[in-house]
């Protein structure tokens, strides 16, 4: 089962993993550095304003859940922390940058992930941001999931499964006069991520025999 964080704690996470991916440098965070990040006003959805009381509460309960902790500090005395969820998932470079920008603005579009996901890692085209979804809801629990596609929007959006923040994004129950309707959306919706990953393995393919048939020019 997976861990349910609060909104706090996804927060915390999510600007963990932002840092290490875009700031190298000057991770892992002290305290004041991740309230910051926590409350930056670009890059996240909603705006926070946590203190660091929060903060830090949040980050004993994540390490209590062995997503995040202190990190081994031997240069400087100020307390460190950094994430765990490499240990926690294993996951891949494109699975913890999508991950991340959903743990910190929320659910989103392919579209909207590829663009918002290049600071931390770069997604060649949208079949790879759909075959990243498609690994992270396979994941036994799943760790995303497909939003059913909202009334006047052309793309289905898609949300993690990590922040008890779903609840919020579930579906009102429906009518049995419309259920078909946004069942037919959703089926529709999943139609075109596995349509997507079929167009990037066969891309794959024409790269492989592209380069096979060098070899007897």
């Amino acid at each position: 089962m997976n861990p349910i964080l609060s909104t706090v704690e996804a927060r915390v996470l999510g600007s963990l993993i932002e840092k290490e991916l875009t700031t190298p440098e000057y991770y892992p965070l002290s305290l004041n550095a991740l309230v910051n990040a926590c409350n930056q006003k670009s890059n996240r959805d909603p705006v926070m304003n946590l203190d660091e009381d929060a903060v830090r509460q949040a980050m004993q309960r994540l390490e209590k859940q062995g997503l995040a902790g202190h990190a081994d500090n031997m240069v400087s005395r100020v307390s460190k922390y950094e994430h765990r969820l490499q240990e926690a998932y294993n996951f891949t470079r494109h699975e913890t940058a999508l991950l991340c920008e959903l743990l910190l603005r929320g659910p989103q579009t392919p579209g909207e992930l590829r663009s918002r996901a290049d600071r931390m890692h770069k997604f060649e085209d949208l079949g790879v941001v759909h075959s990243t979804l498609q690994r992270l809801m396979k994941r036994e629990p799943p760790l995303a999931a497909l939003l059913p596609r909202q009334p006047g929007t052309k793309e289905a959006r898609y949300t993690q499964l990590l922040s008890e923040d779903v609840e919020a994004w579930k579906p009102e129950p429906e009518s049995d006069t419309t259920a078909p309707s946004v069942s037919g959306g959703d089926r529709i919706a999943r139609l075109e991520g596995q349509v997507a990953e079929l167009q990037t393995e066969v891309a794959g393919l024409k790269q492989q025999l592209a380069a096979f048939r060098k070899q007897f020019e």
